[in-house]
């Protein structure tokens, strides 16, 4: 039976064959240190889950809540911006929660996308970043370009070849997967192109409290004149370790932010209530939670740099987000991420996210995440460093292995 158009238009998803192959080795009795999902494993506050048990206790709560976020949750996010970047934000008309930034970015897609709209987008990107707008109908324009002083140039040949023009620019950084950050003046000048080419930016932020070197990463509607244009996509999972409550926001320009409501008011009720007043009251906490899960991140960071560099892999050192973009080994490189990343799971019993995953030209490279205490990491450092030697031996008998499959 042939498959249905919106799912033709989905490739095969990279990642589960990873998941296959762990689940395989797991029943084996193999122990895997996964790296590959950015599933974070600390704990959420215990002040936010008691606020939840608190709340969930009233029946009251467990009525169908608001789509678009409880006006106290929607005052605490404002309130998170007026103190973190100085973005003064209307809470009634220039926020709405969504159920995860990644909800977020699919519903926006849905409510501004006419069949055949381009969209401009950077390769490699979380995947959702695209594949919205493509289950949207629209088109995408890949940019396989840094946050850098090619980024304008690239844009502008984007415009100049794009029929019809584009409708909207993607920005994610920090990124994921890459961990790359931007900085304000980059966002000064890519405000001032989409204002001239009346294109919208979509911006994710949701790794903006996870950074390493002192410097939080700006948002771009810091920017004068942003607002205008732009709508921005922050979440919990990360900032909060909060990942299954599924709790995200959209802030920014109000055109934009009416357009999302209105979609989500046909197709969800909100999140849980209890959830929504646990992130209210995280959100206006004092930020310790947030400094003490950054800090962990930073310390496992570290960890892996040095340990993997130290078992003949060397990593750059990210300096924001909960990942290292990792440039596969030279001996491997000619074999793609999907392959490279099948071989450490069966001889290093370590999983990764295959680059490719992320779009085409991340097929060098894979995503490592944070997602393990210090000392797995190491203990993972120590296999590959095993398997490194082993295949530095014979290195005929690895690839082989890899063709084989």
């Amino acid at each position: 039976m042939e498959e249905f158009h919106k799912v033709r238009r989905l490739p095969p998803y990279v990642f589960e064959q990873v998941n296959r192959l762990k689940a395989s080795a797991r029943s084996r009795g193999a122990d895997i240190i996964d790296l590959g999902m950015g599933n974070p494993d600390l704990p959420t506050p215990a002040a936010i889950v008691e606020k939840l048990v608190e709340v969930v206790r009233d029946p009251r709560t467990h009525r169908y809540s608001a789509s678009r976020g409880i006006p106290g949750l929607r005052r605490a996010q404002a309130g998170y911006y007026a103190r973190r970047f100085g973005v003064k934000l209307d809470p009634d008309t220039q926020v709405v929660a969504t159920l995860g930034s990644k909800e977020g970015f699919a519903n926006m897609a849905q409510a501004i996308t006419a069949p055949g709209d381009v969209v401009l987008c950077p390769n490699p990107t979380y995947p959702i970043h695209a594949f919205g707008f493509i289950m949207s109908g629209g088109v995408i324009r890949s940019l396989q370009v840094e946050p850098n002083d090619q980024f304008i140039p690239a844009l502008e040949r984007g415009v100049r070849h794009s029929i019809p023009k584009p409708l909207a620019l993607i920005l994610n950084y920090p990124s994921n997967p890459t961990a790359m950050v931007a900085s304000l003046d980059f966002y000064k000048d890519v405000v001032a192109f989409a204002r001239k080419n009346d294109i919208i930016i979509l911006s994710d932020l949701a790794y903006s409290e996870i950074y390493f070197d002192g410097n939080p990463p700006p948002s771009v509607l810091q920017v004068p004149g942003a607002m205008d244009v732009t709508v921005e996509f922050t979440s919990m999972s990360k900032t909060f370790s909060m990942p299954g409550w599924r709790m995200g926001f959209a802030v920014g320009n109000e055109r934009l932010i009416a357009a999302l409501t209105r979609v989500k008011s046909y197709l969800d009720y909100g999140a849980f209530t209890p959830i929504q007043v646990a992130a209210t009251s995280a959100l206006n906490g004092d930020g310790g939670d947030i400094a003490e899960i950054r800090e962990v991140y930073h310390k496992r960071r570290d960890a892996m740099v040095e340990s993997f560099g130290r078992s003949g892999w060397d990593i750059p050192a990210p300096p924001a987000s909960m990942f290292a973009w990792a440039p596969i080994p030279e001996q491997f490189r000619h074999l793609g991420s999907l392959e490279f990343s099948k071989l450490l799971i069966e001889h290093a019993d370590v999983a990764v996210a295959p680059g490719v995953g992320f779009g085409e030209h991340g097929d060098d490279y894979v995503r490592l995440a944070f997602v393990e205490n210090e000392h797995r990491i190491r203990q993972a450092a120590r296999s590959i460093k095993k398997f490194l030697q082993a295949s530095a031996k014979q290195p005929n008998n690895v690839v082989s292995l890899s063709a084989r499959r």
